[in-house]
């Protein structure tokens, strides 16, 4: 069924790029102003754009945006000259980063993120561990490995979802990592920028150089300790302040 929903919704899309929302601003516009972090503390895909943003995110040009980023993070790490003393790390968000979530947002109940997020439907597609890994990012996470980078997994997801995380993460063919960071029960209702900030400076107290930092939410990239660069990953989906 989740398949014949997405088949539906591919074949209805057509020429959504010309829609607009209020102020006459296009959807595409709207896309590159929310990648940009013009448009802030957004709550929901406009209805507008709904089509359009699920025509991107099933289409080419979400691929040729992950591409283009990946590129462009390979060649920053190819530039750098590693200690190679375990210090020199790269962190990286897990959901619609390394991990995609497409499949569960693509369901017509969430229509792309148009509609209200339901945590408890979210939390049992995450309970099922089968979120396939972002081709692209997967494909710099190895070379990444191949330079000598330890990898940091950095997650708002709860420490109860270890089990399942740690096992849809190498199914999904992320075999190594130095520290898969998950939010515990005492951090809940903390801000992600907060959050991660804090265990970005943990880490960099403990003697950890952050080299790279790669996130889908403009929330992993902001804030303090953010490492020498910063890549976002393409997501119009969805906002985490």
């Amino acid at each position: 069924m989740e398949v014949v929903s997405l088949i539906f919704l591919v074949a209805t899309f057509s020429g959504a790029a010309g829609y607009h929302i209020p102020g006459n601003i296009s959807c595409l516009s709207w896309r590159l102003a929310v990648e940009t972090n013009n448009i802030r503390e957004w709550d929901l895909v406009p209805q507008a754009c709904v089509n359009y943003v699920g025509h991107y995110m099933l289409g080419h040009q979400y691929h040729k945006d992950c591409k283009a980023m990946a590129e462009a993070a390979l060649v920053y790490a190819n530039s750098l000259k590693l200690a190679r003393d375990g210090k020199d790390i790269w962190v990286s968000d897990l959901d619609d980063t390394a991990l995609s979530n497409l499949r569960y947002y693509a369901r017509p109940e969430n229509a792309f993120g148009s509609k209200e997020f339901n945590e408890t439907s979210y939390n049992e597609w995450l309970a099922e561990g089968i979120s396939p890994p972002v081709p692209e990012i997967l494909n710099l996470y190895k070379k990444l490995v191949s330079l000598g980078f330890k990898i940091v997994f950095l997650s708002g997801k709860s420490e109860s979802t270890r089990s399942v995380t740690v096992s849809n993460l190498k199914n999904s063919g992320y075999d190594t990592w130095l520290k898969l960071i998950l939010k515990q029960k005492s951090e809940k209702g903390t801000t992600a920028v907060v959050y991660k900030s804090s265990k970005r400076k943990e880490l960099e107290e403990k003697g950890y150089r952050i080299l790279g930092n790669m996130g889908d939410q403009w929330s992993d990239l902001l804030g303090t300790n953010v490492g020498n660069r910063t890549f976002k990953v393409p997501n119009p989906m969805y906002y985490i302040s």
